[in-house]
């Protein structure tokens, strides 16, 4: 899944208000995060884009103050997690970045040159917003990779779970989710917290819209697109909400019920159809060099260039050079081949590699967050219904659920950790 594309399309225009935003006279500071800042410009504009967005849509909003809440909380934790992909060097090439924005302009039924021309009629400049969904793409690939540390699963876990999708024949069943999350610690009152989940269950069954709901109440990460999570299957779905889905119908509310973060509710507000299993299986070798003090990024790419053109010229095999010098010993023990695998299980850069390459070719050095690679496929298989395809198939779910819960839990805590200092009135209030 491309964690980042959901986040752009359902979120970009407040996301990147604050780096296409026009001057702003006298602009301050508004928040200290870490080395960094938010500008009241940042939030402002926002705002502004927020509100051009729900007029065109005809989507109420709530309050200003809860949505300036809302707005400086995304910011704040927005600012965190691009510290962390700066601080891991992760950086999106313009292949990269061009690819993304043809994705972005497909998914609102636009050619590149159209999106241009929608971009500028809202008074967003284009260069601006290719720096946006570069810094986003950075934001996701960034989190993905300190996010997959976390994942530990066991292979019991996946033969069971295996051996279950092989005899359950809804496995496919898709479900659009809303979610409302209200957050509470060991200082919540916590009867409160109840009656205020009540109460809102109470005026989505008499018929109050659940995303605007969600945007003034919920402290969930989907807060600021009405609490959707888009369509998921119950094993791609965090364990909290599948554990709650079982025969409801679309349009039913879920909850309020509790887990170790505070209070939840859901809302089924869509459903659709059977999807047969299959997959694309790539049989790829790479070679993975490690840049150092002593070896810079240039000196890892031309190296790796180098081994190209040995290996185009016929001078020496693949195989031959990953055994001796890759730097993942996993496959270099292999001749460099990391075997069948859907590509779904690889960091974004490698993944998005093993998709594009033809069969035999070379790529050029690319970059992820492991070091730089060459990658080459050697072949593709189709999988429909195999026990292998079943395997792989529970692996990404189990995968996909504990990647969702760690990812909400690695957010709270990197702010919880980060210093976050609020700028009121040349006085200052630290959190």
């Amino acid at each position: 899944m491309k964690m980042w594309k959901h986040t752009l399309v359902g979120f970009l225009s407040v996301l990147s208000a604050s780096s296409m935003a026009a001057p702003v006279e006298l602009d301050r500071v508004a928040v200290i995060v870490n080395s960094g800042v938010v500008l009241q410009s940042d939030i402002d504009a926002a705002i502004v884009t927020l509100e051009n967005n729900a007029s065109k849509s005809s989507q109420s909003l709530p309050d200003m103050d809860v949505l300036r809440e809302q707005v400086l909380e995304k910011l704040i934790v927005d600012t965190i997690q691009f510290q962390e992909s700066e601080r891991l060097g992760v950086k999106i090439d313009d292949n990269r970045l061009d690819q993304a924005i043809q994705e972005i302009a497909k998914e609102r039924e636009l050619s590149v040159d159209q999106l241009q021309i929608s971009l500028a009629e809202d008074g967003i400049g284009y260069a601006s917003f290719r720096e946006q969904v570069r810094k986003e793409i950075a934001i996701s690939e960034a989190r993905n990779a300190l996010v997959r540390r976390r994942i530990n699963i066991l292979p019991a876990e996946v033969e069971s779970l295996s051996t279950q999708l092989a005899t359950e024949t809804n496995a496919s069943v898709q479900y659009r989710i809303q979610h409302i999350q209200l957050r509470s610690d060991d200082n919540t009152d916590k009867p409160a917290l109840e009656k205020e989940a009540n109460e809102i269950v109470k005026k989505l069954n008499q018929g109050e819209d659940f995303a605007t709901m969600a945007i003034s109440y919920s402290k969930g990460p989907k807060a600021l697109v009405g609490g959707d999570w888009g369509w998921l299957r119950k094993e791609e779905m965090p364990t909290i909400f599948a554990d709650q889905i079982t025969t409801q119908a679309k349009g039913a509310i879920i909850g309020p019920f509790r887990s170790g973060v505070g209070l939840h509710i859901l809302k089924i507000s869509d459903t659709r159809g059977l999807e047969t299993v299959a997959v694309t299986e790539v049989n790829a070798r790479h070679i993975l060099i490690k840049t150092s003090v002593i070896l810079s990024d240039d000196g890892a790419k031309r190296q790796l260039q180098e081994y190209a053109r040995r290996i185009e010229s016929g001078e020496i095999k693949f195989g031959e050079l990953a055994e001796q010098f890759s730097q993942d010993p996993g496959s270099a023990a292999q001749n460099g081949e990391l075997g069948y695998q859907t590509p779904d299980l690889y960091v974004p850069e490698f993944k998005h590699q093993v998709e594009i390459l033809p069969t035999g070719q070379i790529s050029e050095p690319f970059k992820t967050v492991h070091g730089w690679h060459i990658v080459e496929v050697l072949d593709r298989r189709e999988v429909d219904k195999t026990d292998t395809a079943l395997t792989n198939k529970a692996y990404r779910i189990l995968f996909n659920r504990k990647f969702n819960e760690e990812a909400s839990a690695w957010i709270q805590e990197m702010r919880a950790s980060a210093f976050v200092e609020f700028v009121e009135n040349d006085e200052a209030e630290a959190q």
